[in-house]
């Protein structure tokens, strides 16, 4: 009889989730879940709402990234309208997006995923977390962390009313322009910002790149999964968190399609299985494969390594110089490595500084024209942005009046969900052999969702009192042996 090891809770990451490992009677691994028993009901309880208040309202989905599900709300605003915004609402649109990732990516790297290289993947437990990162880069370090977070957060809250739950976005623009009397500020930060990308590169370059073991461990087969990757792309087909066209490459990096988001649906299909409250998207014309990855696979990875083998390049040229480091180190694109999305995670950092920094010196940025009042009768209205976890899908359905009738979120998440059952399953098999298991390398196995920065907060939810549950107990050979099932009150 074989030996179940149960990780729960699966920690560092945003939401709930566990991991269960089955050995053989050998001891090596026979199967590894990763199950997420939270339920989702944002898209029920938003219908018979007002279509303006979503920007505010899926806000408050997770506290992790808001402001993603605020831009997706207000670029579906958009649409549902069919009003453009104005160069002034974009450029402030895109300003306070930038920082967002800037910011979002800097806590993954220092707090969450970091102190897996930076302390290390078998360091005691209690040393891998914000405070044994501390002790490794030292105090002037930390700090350096600190403050410019605080800046930005601080630049956030003045142009966006709130930096957690942002009050900026409108059909057609957004709430307030942002003052010439605080360009010189942003200006400064910008160049700031900059320079803490390119050290904190420095830093990923001096500790893991520098690191002969990390660099095998990032290399080593038992992190690669070889899948399809999607994201936003700007008319050049450079990376890009704002911009609406979405690229999609096979595992060898050839261009699949490039759409719309009106088209998504065309694309993109969802499946479900009984045993978890997540969706797994997949591509549709290729159909559900199952939890599968190669080169027929139908499943697709985003977030910041999806991105970047999704693009053709990345938008500015320090941002650029570092994507071309990258693929020399992983031999080529795209790179099917899932811990080097650490590693692209700091390049889109770049990316996003940079863009605050000529975002600060545009003209257009003060201009006080900051909404297009030409709304139309409303309908169907789709905004799709890139959250730092990935590509966000915001689709609404509304009466003539613009109350919904009908609304899909599909989270970024969700997009890696299957994907990180893959991973996961993979690092258990390549990790533990003959029943040895210790600390260090469960940790090893949460490393390969840990990755993808997850957010179950967003990409599950529950509703107030008790969830359904369904749970088949199934044999070897595939037949049930007996049903479980409890029904929400």
């Amino acid at each position: 009889m074989g030996k179940t090891i149960t990780i729960d809770p699966i920690t560092r990451l945003e939401g709930h989730g566990k991991i269960t490992i089955c050995l053989d009677d050998n001891g090596d691994v026979d199967r590894a879940f990763f199950q997420v028993p939270e339920l989702r009901g944002f898209e029920a309880f938003c219908v018979g709402r007002n279509a303006e208040d979503m920007p505010q309202i899926t806000s408050r989905i997770c506290g992790v990234c808001p402001t993603a599900h605020h831009m997706a709300g207000t670029r579906a605003l958009d649409d549902l309208y069919g009003v453009e915004p104005t160069p002034a609402a974009k450029a402030i649109r895109k300003l306070f997006y930038n920082m967002f990732i800037f910011e979002d990516h800097l806590i993954h790297f220092y707090y969450l995923g970091g102190p897996d290289f930076i302390v290390g993947p078998d360091a005691p437990a209690e040393k891998r977390n914000i405070l044994g990162v501390i002790e490794t880069v030292g105090v002037e370090t930390a700090s350096k962390v600190i403050e410019i977070r605080k800046r930005c957060r601080a630049l956030m809250s003045q142009i966006g009313g709130k930096v957690i739950h942002p009050v900026l976005g409108l059909p057609g623009g957004v709430a307030k322009a942002f003052p010439e009397k605080q360009r010189e500020d942003l200006q400064v930060f910008g160049k700031d910002a900059v320079a803490f990308a390119q050290f904190s590169l420095k830093a990923f370059a001096d500790i893991v790149l520098g690191n002969k073991r990390y660099v095998e461990t990032i290399l080593s087969d038992t992190y690669i999964n070889e899948t399809c990757y999607m994201g936003l792309v700007g008319k050049d087909k450079k990376v890009d968190f704002y911009e609406q066209d979405v690229r999609v490459v096979d595992t060898q990096g050839k261009e699949i399609v490039t759409f719309e988001p009106r088209n998504y649906a065309v694309h993109l299909a969802e499946h479900v299985e009984p045993w978890s409250y997540i969706k797994f998207p997949y591509l549709r014309k290729r159909g559900w494969k199952g939890f599968s990855d190669g080169k027929d696979t139908s499943l697709v990875r985003v977030a910041p390594l999806g991105r970047l083998n999704a693009s053709e390049g990345m938008a500015t040229p320090l941002a650029q110089e570092e994507h071309d480091k990258l693929y020399d180190t992983l031999g080529g694109k795209p790179a099917h490595n899932t811990l080097a999305w650490h590693w692209a995670r700091l390049v889109e950092v770049l990316q996003a500084a940079e863009t605050i920094r000529q975002l600060a010196d545009a003209p257009e940025l003060t201009d006080p024209h900051v909404r297009n009042m030409d709304l139309q009768t409303p309908r169907t209205g789709i905004g799709i942005v890139e959250a730092p976890r990935g590509t966000l899908i915001h689709h609404y359905e509304t009466d003539q009046n613009g109350v919904l009738t009908g609304v899909n979120l599909l989270v970024a998440t969700l997009f890696n969900s299957a994907p990180i059952c893959l991973s996961i399953e993979k690092a258990a098999r390549g990790l533990i052999h003959k029943g040895k298991v210790n600390d260090g390398l469960l940790n090893m196995v949460e490393m390969a969702f840990r990755a993808y920065d997850p957010c179950f907060s967003c990409a599950t939810h529950s509703l107030p009192g008790e969830m359904p549950l369904s749970i088949d107990l199934v044999k070897p050979d595939g037949t049930v042996h007996a049903h479980i099932s409890r029904n929400r009150k």
